[in-house]
């Protein structure tokens, strides 16, 4: 089906995205992107197919009813039944309505041709399709029919239960499944948030096997489910960025998926702040729970490894064409050398002038705010962790620099083997000539050096620059002394601090993007 997108607020052509068969809309809230979306079902007229899952099952309040909705069918067979009134109130019920007078048709149908002697095979209906497909999702979940009623059990479990004990999610499943057998031929579907009730597990499945049960028909979501946009195969993705009431037209653009969009991109565009990419999970990661609470002007997004930060802010970056979002990223210093935290930055990577994002919080300004805040004595609190740091380094110094000169020859022989070679010989004597070339030893030498110098001197922010220690908050004694009782809970103490927005909490932050480089 062709679909033919609404007004433009800069007066040009509307899009007319050809052929669709998934259609995905997206945006901030307040972009207009619900309007978009009762514009678009207007301009469909009579191809428009409206279901939520959401509004099935409260009591409709909407006085306008859709050709071939589920509710005109619902009023149309109540008219047609004046002795039998059925006064459901939600849509969900009337859908269920819809379908048992359905099967009671189709079964009156079946009887009076075998009464007259015809043959006839048994009717489908739509009532069994509704319940195979829901096994189909939920396959340990039986739906036996007792006495004209649906009722419903686990494997394993004898307990029968009827359809309104089943959870909103089940709920939603039988919902969907039984409303798009319902659309009329070569439908626009407009599935207003397919993900509500739904777990992630099965949403792909779901909608999947709804796709497949009507391929004449399109399929529009109306979603904030970043993951379920991205699995659409076929998908054309809408970003509605502005609206304008009066003119009734809105600023957006359509993205191919045939850009290759990153999950993130998707999931950034309905945030108006500059996104700020970050490594680590949502849930587990310190760099999730620490960013947004120093940089709050930005979107915080975590993307796992560092490598996926560089690369994701590059493609973003590269993608400005279609979103006006300034992108940044955050990626662990570690053993990176000054010439590429250099390059890195000037890539619009930020990279701390400590070795990971646990040094941070070992920072002498984030540890004297925090001993202030527990009224300890700072003076005492910091020399002590200071003494333990520098103590924790010696010992390790060797291996350090030895981790440091793996890092500095892997990256230059990946450099360095990346050109054309004639033939396999001269690949060979290129790999001989590398080690004297890059000279590890002598490395190893100047970076023992180095440290040596920072040990001699006591220079605490060069060690926490250079000293990848993830145990470093644990042995530096620095939550006791602090008043806290272990690691994890001298974190959590600083992030409370900082979402306390106190004096102690602006020196923190300020020690932090400092670190950075960053005026506070």
């Amino acid at each position: 089906m062709d679909i033919r997108l609404p007004k433009r607020i800069d007066g040009r052509e509307p899009d007319v995205l050809e052929e669709s068969r998934q259609i995905t809309i997206i945006g901030a809230n307040g972009s207009g992107k619900s309007r978009f979306c009762s514009q678009l079902v207007e301009e469909l007229g009579d191809k428009a197919y409206r279901i939520s899952a959401l509004k099935s099952m409260f009591p409709s309040t909407n006085s306008q009813v859709l050709p071939g909705s589920i509710e005109e069918m619902f009023n149309r067979m109540n008219e047609a039944n004046p002795q039998v009134k059925n006064y459901a109130e939600t849509e969900f019920d009337k859908l269920f309505y819809v379908m048992l007078n359905d099967e009671l048709r189709e079964l009156m149908n079946f009887k009076a041709h075998k009464l007259m002697g015809e043959q006839m095979e048994f009717p489908k209906t739509k009532l069994d399709v509704t319940v195979k497909k829901w096994q189909e999702v939920f396959p340990k979940n039986k739906v036996l029919r007792e006495n004209g009623k649906l009722m419903f059990t686990s494997e394993g479990f004898e307990d029968k239960y009827p359809l309104r004990r089943l959870s909103d999610g089940e709920k939603s499943v039988l919902y969907y499944i039984g409303a798009v057998q319902y659309a009329m031929p070569d439908a626009a579907i407009l599935v207003d948030d397919p993900e509500t009730f739904i777990h992630s597990s099965i949403m792909r499945t779901l909608w999947n096997i709804l796709e497949q049960m009507r391929p004449d028909c399109t399929f529009i979501y109306n979603t904030h489910d970043v993951e379920f946009a991205s699995s659409r195969t076929d998908n054309q993705c809408v970003w509605v960025k502005a609206f304008d009431p009066e003119a009734m037209a809105w600023d957006y653009e359509v993205m191919s998926s045939s850009r290759d969009l990153d999950i993130a991109m998707l999931d950034l565009l309905g945030s108006r702040k500059p996104v700020l990419f970050v490594e680590g999970d949502e849930k587990h990661s310190i760099d999730s729970r620490l960013y947004p609470l120093i940089f709050p002007e930005y979107t915080i997004k975590p993307l796992g490894s560092c490598n996926k930060v560089i690369e994701t802010v590059r493609s973003f970056g590269d993608l400005k064409g279609f979103h006006q979002l300034e992108s940044r990223g955050i990626v662990d210093r570690d053993r990176r050398s000054d010439p590429e935290v250099e390059y890195l930055r000037n890539k619009n990577i930020l990279v701390p002038n400590v070795a990971e994002v646990e040094n941070l919080f070992m920072l002498e300004g984030v540890i004297r705010a925090v001993a202030r805040y527990k009224r300890r004595n700072e003076n005492l609190v910091f020399p002590k962790v200071k003494r333990r740091v520098i103590d924790m380094f010696t010992r390790e110094l060797k291996q350090q620099a030895l981790m440091h000169v793996r890092h500095r020859v892997k990256r230059d022989v990946e450099v360095r083997i990346d050109q054309k070679f004639r033939n396999i010989s001269a690949l060979e004597e290129h790999m001989v000539e590398l080690v004297s070339e890059i000279n590890p030893r002598g490395m190893y030498d100047q970076l023992c050096r180095e440290f040596h110098t920072y040990e001699d001197n006591e220079d605490y922010a060069s060690i926490l620059k250079v000293y990848n220690q993830k145990l470093m908050i644990g042995e530096s004694n620095v939550a006791v002394l602090c008043g806290y009782k272990n690691k994890e809970d001298y974190i959590r103490g600083v992030l409370n601090i900082l979402k306390s927005n106190n004096a102690e909490g602006h020196k923190i932050r300020a020690a932090i993007k400092e670190c950075f480089e960053i005026e506070a």
